[in-house]
């Protein structure tokens, strides 16, 4: 029934299955930047965001077309390397920007282990951002160098790895 005093619309965000609002206010609690991880079928995003009450701010960001169009790469921008390479490039410009630390935002996704979330995490873990985190979560060193998809892709991930970590 949809009368009465008692009945509460919920948020349009939580009706559509897009927010966790008390996930989202535990991690504002922290008061901490949030590393949020979102990937589509096609590609994966990694913003370094800090709370403002008008609205987020996005201090650092990147995204795996970036690494087609910057880096020469030429394999599909969702695998697992390339998340662990975006996460790598979008943890690099946040460390340029002086976050040093953040806490890890998957959204409504669920925590599987292995996932390109957490290669993304591994990617930011390894430029230097401290984060809290379960060591057993993170991908094998062969899934973040691609060596379950081809041989010729291990080689690029650590030439690309260097350009990033170098500064290009």
């Amino acid at each position: 029934m949809k009368q009465g005093p008692r009945y509460y619309t919920k948020p349009r965000r939580r009706r559509e299955g897009k927010t966790d609002y008390r996930k989202r206010l535990s991690l504002l609690r922290s008061r901490k930047t949030r590393i949020v991880v979102r990937n589509s079928l096609k590609n994966i995003c990694v913003q370094f965001v800090e709370y403002d009450e008008v609205g987020d701010k996005i201090l650092a960001s990147a995204t795996s077309k970036e690494l087609i169009k910057n880096y020469q790469w030429d394999y599909s921008t969702s695998t697992t390397p390339a998340a662990y390479l975006t996460g790598l490039l979008a943890a690099k410009r946040a460390k340029d920007s002086g976050i040093s630390e953040g806490v890890l935002d998957i959204g409504r996704r669920r925590p599987v282990k292995g996932s390109k979330v957490f290669a993304a995490l591994k990617g930011t873990l390894d430029a230097g951002i401290e984060c809290p985190h379960n060591a057993e979560k993170l991908p094998d060193e062969d899934r973040l160098l691609g060596k379950h998809l081809d041989e010729k892709i291990t080689t690029k991930v650590a030439d690309i790895k260097s350009k990033i970590i170098g500064g290009k």
